[in-house]
């Protein structure tokens, strides 16, 4: 069912073709593309069984050997402003992005990067013809959401059912791309002739709509039809101004200069999106840390920014750009760094486009006047997941490995590569092959040997706020940058106890109006002898931060998106109690429930089963510098949350 807002126009159209040109907020979602060029594969990540592009080519068209995999992926942001609560009830205003996508995913503290199939899909007519401004705030705490008792997190059928709740693009709607008025329509048995005012852009297969306003005199022609003949001629313009279609109905008289008849394309989703939504939700809904990506390697992403402007700074023209900290962009045009791509002016849209890079914990911010905006809230996590995820169950993972290796646009050669970020293990001796791939359970990195396995994973999001420099920024600029010193710190932009608290947070913006402003938790919960993945960013502009874990051990197995190991495939993982990062740094770290593990015949520990398991309790992760177990002049709060083994 479509929405029929665009249908009203028709009967107003003057007597010249309508191209589609005018200003919008339009999305790009693309169901196909040339490396994935079967739309019906592209909503579901492929099992991985051998490389797309193998040796000797390169080239993404020419020399195709091996599967299509991967799929493709889309979200769109809002740039703007919005609030966030502290952990002692302090309201600080942020320069911010928002979810303009995957709301319903990001409000249950999911990534809301989503298959075309999902993006693509305009908002339920059964659940009212709009969203309103705080959506889906609005419809938090009813009996039927979170509130109410609901398993976290909301599974698909959950979502469904609740008003409001919605994944796709927010403001997609049916677009008419070409419109003309009919300048005579005749009937010879089925066969009905349209001669337009102008060159008909339609050809045969195509669908076209004969319309009319309120008059009546094209009675009979109406309806959707299918063109069967472009270009006929005729005795009033030249042949490619008319063509025909088939009418189920005869005996029509001919109608020439009818007032109000047009023929148009048929409404099709093509990233026309309703201004009015993409403002009515996207001002004053950022969110601190910023919408979470998460993409598979082999995926193409398209990542929409909207710039709605900023409400509480209408004398700023701020421009808005996305930067991928760390990621290997294929051309600086999306890099984001304004010197050398794209800045995105208040009431624009533009498309950023990337192919997966290697596995790993990146993060991402706006890179106009960075410090500024980082500290304003303009930051947030994007993460890639392993193809070794997608090798079918028990398949053997150093053979994958292998596999993957013949796949010279993500080969990794430590002999000529000394950046590669995933050697081939080294094997224990005598043995000639590693472990399979588990039934249950993932991986964060390709490692061939099944030491990244995890059970569970968290984004956590190290974070600091200054509150004068905020409150400056509500008000004027420049900022003090040399008086920058946070007080305020924060685990995935709340404090304790707020990173305990399982619903998301609401904050009230200026208007009276609730947003999700805080979606995401920092509750690590574990299950009986498991492992726990945590993807760790510092996303700090001015401090280090540092956590420490009592009574859970700390693998760290990546730093900045590299798998430690080193060039000859040993593994340089190590196990702590506590990570020190700065601003632009990641890490991701296991927290391990077992205190024995078994072994496997190959010698290599089986991460998947525990002889021995850690006592079933509550532990913290939290930082041991005192001054940041604090929420400003609360000395306590802070970085600091729970871990519960179950």
């Amino acid at each position: 069912m479509f929405n029929t807002r665009g249908w009203i126009a028709l009967g107003l159209l003057s007597a010249f073709a309508v191209p589609a040109m005018a200003q919008s907020f339009r999305v790009q979602c693309p169901t196909s593309t040339i490396t994935h060029p079967n739309a019906a594969n592209n909503n579901s990540e492929p099992a991985y069984t051998a490389p797309t592009y193998a040796a000797p080519s390169t080239d993404y068209t020419v020399g195709k050997t091996g599967p299509v995999n991967g799929a493709i992926k889309c979200q769109q942001i809002a740039g703007g402003d919005g609030y966030a609560t502290m952990g002692d009830g302090t309201q600080t205003y942020l320069f911010s992005f928002g979810p303009l996508s995957g709301i319903a995913d990001i409000t249950q503290g999911r990534p809301g990067t989503e298959f075309p199939s999902v993006f693509n899909s305009p908002f339920p007519v059964s659940k009212g013809n709009y969203m309103v401004p705080g959506d889906p705030a609005t419809s938090v705490d009813t009996a039927t959401t979170v509130s109410g008792g609901l398993v976290q997190p909301l599974t698909g059928a959950q979502l469904s059912s609740i008003a409001g709740f919605y994944n796709g693009a927010v403001g997609l709607d049916y677009d008419v791309a070409q419109t003309f008025n009919i300048s005579d329509i005749s009937e010879s048995g089925n066969t009905v002739t349209v001669v337009l005012n102008a060159q008909s852009p339609f050809v045969a297969g195509d669908q076209v709509v004969i319309g009319q306003g309120a008059g009546t005199d094209l009675a009979g022609y109406t309806g959707t039809f299918t063109v069967t003949v472009a270009g006929v001629t005729n005795p009033f313009f030249p042949s490619n101004f008319a063509f025909q279609y088939t009418n189920p109905t005869t005996g029509l008289a001919e109608v020439a200069t009818s007032p109000d008849g047009t023929a148009s394309s048929a409404p099709a989703l093509t990233g026309h999106v309703d201004a009015r939504q993409i403002m009515d939700v996207g001002v004053m809904n950022g969110n601190i840390p910023a919408p979470m990506m998460a993409i598979d390697e082999d995926d193409e992403f398209f990542l929409t920014l909207t710039n709605v402007g900023m409400i509480m700074r209408p004398d700023l023209f701020e421009q808005h750009t996305v930067h991928f900290h760390g990621y290997p962009n294929a051309s600086a045009f999306y890099d984001g760094v304004p010197d050398a791509s794209v800045a995105i002016n208040i009431a624009a849209s533009f498309t950023y486009y990337y192919l997966a890079p290697d596995a790993g914990t990146y993060f991402w911010h706006c890179h106009i006047t960075p410090p500024e905006h980082l500290q304003m809230g303009m930051v947030g996590q994007l993460y890639v997941r392993p193809r070794q995820n997608r090798v079918p169950v028990s398949n053997d993972l150093y053979a994958a490995l292998q596999q993957q290796e013949l796949d010279l646009r993500t080969k990794c050669d430590s002999t000529t590569d000394i950046l590669c970020s995933n050697p081939l293990p080294a094997l224990p001796a005598g043995a000639t092959t590693t472990v399979g791939r588990a039934a249950a359970g993932n991986y964060a990195y390709n490692d061939g040997d099944g030491s990244t396995y995890y059970d569970v994973e968290y984004p956590i999001q190290m974070h600091g706020f200054d509150p004068n420099f905020h409150f400056v920024g509500m008000t004027f600029n420049p900022e003090g940058f040399a008086d920058m010193k946070d007080k305020y710190f924060l685990l995935n932009g709340r404090s304790y106890p707020d990173t305990v608290n399982s619903d998301p947070l609401q904050t009230q913006s200026a208007d009276g109006v609730y947003h999700f402003s805080q979606p995401l938790p920092t509750i690590v919960t574990i299950p009986h002898g498991g492992r726990a993945l945590l993807r760790i960013s510092d996303l700090n502009v001015s401090e280090y931060h540092t956590l420490a874990s009592l009574g859970v051990p700390m693998t760290v197995i990546g730093y900045n998106a590299k798998l430690l190991r080193d060039q000859a495939g040993n593994n340089l993982s190590y196990t702590t109690n506590s990570i020190t990062l700065g601003g632009g740094e990641s890490l991701d770290v296991i927290l391990d429930a077992c205190a024995v593990r078994p072994t496997l015949t190959s010698g290599a520990p089986d991460y998947t089963s525990c002889t021995t398991a850690i006592p079933a309790g509550t532990y913290y992760l939290y930082t041991p510098n005192l001054d940041h177990l604090s929420n400003d002049a609360e000395n306590f709060g802070g970085q600091m949350t729970e871990v519960r083994v179950q």
